[in-house]
């Protein structure tokens, strides 16, 4: 069968990661995505080492299959309309420079939208393209800092951390990737394009979710919980007797299974935690007590009975560990290819599945300007 987007060519004029990371689900999908770099020096994260394999980042192959390169410098009015030629043939553009870094080029979305109505020129940036920050320079860690997601994020009594992946960058490439497709729902029905507007700010705030709402709603400031719940008690990682779970009790029925399962009825009983809203105000006075009864088995020990009774729970995996856990390998999550010059390598997979148009591996991360014959001819 046809893939969902066999149809759409994406230009890609983005670098590093919120753009690429947009793109790469797109490609995903089954669009052929042109990813255009620079000649002699392409994306930033072909730099991005160790570790190399075959003279290419794993950073950069991470993020940027099911791609075409073309070496092309659009700055040179040569190179400008060999991009034109190929943005005529686009349904999509993406972008992830500062704001109005395209303009001086004549490609910003007002230039391009007179001459291709139907484009959908998707920006993404790190403030936005309007605003009092909207020029300046958009980062990752930036977004973190400034969003309020480090500010809940890490021990209790701890410093503030940034999640250990880029979270801003990726949710800014996901929220790309969704509102590409819905603008591409509105051009099939209208066959008009347009401008979207994605910031890794506003993106990285929109994962404050439930942290958001008890600030919004009720004017709760957020905290840092370490690996507790701010609204549900117990839902954490507790130490065992070699190493460490975690246990998600989000309703009284598995609070009460887990205080019999470790011994403890008394607590299921007391009545200051019988409830979760009394649990959430007595948390203090609860978690050590469960924390002490979690010393007392291993974790795979604690894990079987945990499970037998239906308690959501399961060990802190490391990254190893994650993608050899059988439930992994048995779905396919793995894409392995054969890369021109690393050879044989695996990437991760696409979590989206699909019954009749499945998502799938059509091309391995390219070179540097591999196909750039392909499309137009090499400049001088």
């Amino acid at each position: 069968m046809d893939a969902i987007l066999s149809d759409v060519v994406v230009v890609d004029l983005s670098r590093v990661l919120a753009g690429p990371y947009a793109t790469m689900i797109l490609g995903d999908l089954g669009a052929t995505v042109l990813k255009i770099e620079q000649p002699g020096r392409g994306d930033d994260t072909r730099q991005f080492g160790p570790p190399y394999v075959g003279g290419e980042s794993a950073y950069y192959l991470g993020v940027n299959r099911n791609k075409q390169s073309i070496a092309l410098n659009y700055t040179t009015p040569a190179g400008k309309e060999k991009l034109l030629g190929l943005i005529e043939k686009a349904a999509v553009l993406v972008e992830n420079f500062r704001p109005g870094t395209l303009n001086r080029y004549g490609l910003d979305y007002a230039s391009l939208h007179e001459r291709y109505p139907g484009l959908i020129y998707c920006s993404i940036s790190g403030y936005g393209q309007a605003g009092p920050s909207s020029e300046r320079p958009g980062y990752d860690f930036v977004a973190q800092a400034e969003s309020g997601i480090m500010a809940v994020t890490g021990e209790v009594e701890g410093e503030p951390l940034r999640v250990g992946v880029p979270i801003g960058d990726i949710s800014a490439g996901m929220f790309g990737a969704m509102a590409v497709l819905a603008a591409l729902r509105h051009r099939d029905r209208t066959g008009k394009g347009q401008h979207i507007d994605i910031s890794l700010l506003e993106t990285t705030m929109s994962m404050l979710s439930n942290v958001s709402s008890n600030y919004l709603i009720a004017g709760v400031e957020g905290k840092r919980y370490a690996n507790a719940h701010p609204n549900i008690v117990p839902y954490q990682s507790f130490q065992t007797s070699d190493g460490y779970l975690a246990v998600g009790c989000a309703n009284d029925r598995f609070y009460q299974l887990l205080c019999r399962l470790l011994g403890r009825a008394d607590l299921a009983d007391d009545p200051r935690f019988t409830t979760n809203p009394l649990r959430v105000v007595n948390r203090a006075e609860l978690l050590p007590q469960l924390q002490e009864a979690f010393l007392q088995r291993t974790t795979a020990e604690w894990l079987l009975v945990l499970r037998a009774a239906g308690i959501p729970s399961g060990a802190i995996h490391s990254v190893s560990q994650a993608f050899n856990n059988p439930q992994i390998q048995e779905r396919g999550f793995v894409w392995e290819c054969e890369h021109p010059t690393a050879g044989p390598i695996k990437l991760v997979g696409s979590p989206m599945n699909f019954s009749e148009t499945p998502t799938r591996l059509y091309n391995p991360p390219p070179l540097l300007g591999e196909q750039t014959e392909l499309y137009v001819q090499d400049e001088d």
